[in-house]
């Protein structure tokens, strides 16, 4: 059946709706908090009346969902085109697009990424039980990079790499707290971290 063009575009004002909607919440629950951040204020900030919300989502939880999921999907693709892009470089090279697939998602694709830095761990358990499957699929990409890295003979031996990943995760991740991307580099913040890394764990 041949789609309209009066459905195609409903279609579209109901998907631009919603991404007002996460926009919105996305930053807001970054620099309110989430339990400082209500309907009414999201609704404010996206332009429309607080009960439109409920089109397109049943809940303040199943909206910090949705941006979390969203977050986590942007994470995961940068890690695997930085894969495809390292993939024919040296191990530190490697790192070094690593860390800054992970920042460039953290600082250039807004505020659902650093949502995971900043509001994942005061999320509700029901959001974060749904979520932290992704998370953990993420982070074991992660593990099995360094996994690889050592198995190669470039990490030193009986590195414990879970506290590995999250010593780098600390560095990558803090940055949102302190790092403005509009007065200082990405790339050098990439470059230092990545080589700060490497340094210290490369035998």
């Amino acid at each position: 059946m041949a789609v309209t063009a009066a459905a195609a575009a409903t279609a579209t004002d109901t998907d631009t709706g919603r991404v007002r909607i996460t926009d919105a919440a996305a930053a807001l629950f970054l620099d309110k908090g989430y339990a400082q951040t209500t309907l009414r204020d999201i609704a404010a900030a996206a332009g429309i009346k607080a009960g439109s919300i409920y089109y397109h989502f049943d809940s303040k939880e199943s909206l910090f969902l949705d941006i979390l999921r969203q977050g986590i999907a942007v994470m995961v693709d940068a890690f695997e085109q930085a894969e495809r892009i390292a993939a024919d470089s040296t191990p530190g090279e490697r790192v070094a697009t690593h860390v800054r697939a992970h920042l460039s998602a953290l600082f250039e694709h807004g505020p659902y990424t650093a949502n995971h830095v900043s509001a994942f761990h005061v999320a509700p358990e029901t959001v974060r039980s749904e979520v932290v499957a992704d998370r953990d699929r993420y982070e074991a990409m992660w593990t099995r990079l360094l996994a690889e890295l050592r198995a190669s003979g470039r990490l030193a031996d009986g590195l414990d790499l879970g506290l590995t990943r999250l010593t780098l995760f600390g560095a990558m991740n803090f940055a949102v707290e302190w790092f403005d991307p509009d007065r200082g580099n990405l790339d050098e913040l990439a470059g230092v971290i990545a080589r700060q890394f490497w340094t210290g764990v490369a035998v």
